[in-house]
């Protein structure tokens, strides 16, 4: 009999800025995506052009909010100042129909905002409002264990706790 697979689901999650619950506030949150720039090479001798790895590209995502929160706005406004997120959610395995585990899923992430909502009226309808923001930190963890860890003004990217930049920072005396 052939093995059944687990089939993993994560379908809802809450939203803290600077450790406080946006619990019910956030109807929406995109986190940013890890988009590596590759540089061509190509030189005399070789039957092709090739690609290589040659950075990460500005991270950026956005949070659509549920209303006005003035306690949270007010974080959201000032764009020199940094905050903290952490979104976090739990993911579920099923296999063979069943749920066959539960286990936490964070994302940390330092964000600037880009913009301020002031929010878009619709008679009868809520308020609806949608920060951008760009990033400079992010690390992803699945039950305690990090996936991986992008530091834009340290220089660390770390892949499954693999310091991907170490003898680049050592190299350039850093």
């Amino acid at each position: 009999m052939a093995q059944k697979i687990k089939i993993g689901r994560l379908t809802n999650a809450n939203i803290y800025v600077d450790g406080s619950s946006l619990l019910g506030r956030v109807e929406e949150f995109n986190c940013p995506t890890l988009t590596y720039k590759q540089a061509e090479h190509k030189a005399l001798g070789l039957n092709g052009t090739v690609e290589y790895y040659a950075g990460i590209d500005k991270m950026e995502g956005s949070m659509k909010w549920t209303s006005y929160y003035p306690e949270f706005l007010r974080k959201l406004a000032n764009p020199f100042k940094a905050v903290r997120v952490q979104v976090r959610g739990n993911l579920e395995e099923y296999q063979g129909g069943e749920r066959v585990g539960q286990t936490p899923a964070v994302v940390f992430l330092t964000i600037q905002p880009k913009d301020f909502p002031l929010g878009n009226f619709v008679q009868h309808d809520n308020v609806e409002l949608t920060t951008n923001y760009g990033c400079t930190y992010v690390r992803m963890e699945i039950n305690g264990e990090v996936i991986t860890e992008v530091d834009v003004e340290s220089n660390i990217f770390k892949v499954d706790g693999e310091d991907l930049l170490a003898t680049y920072r050592r190299n350039l005396g850093i």
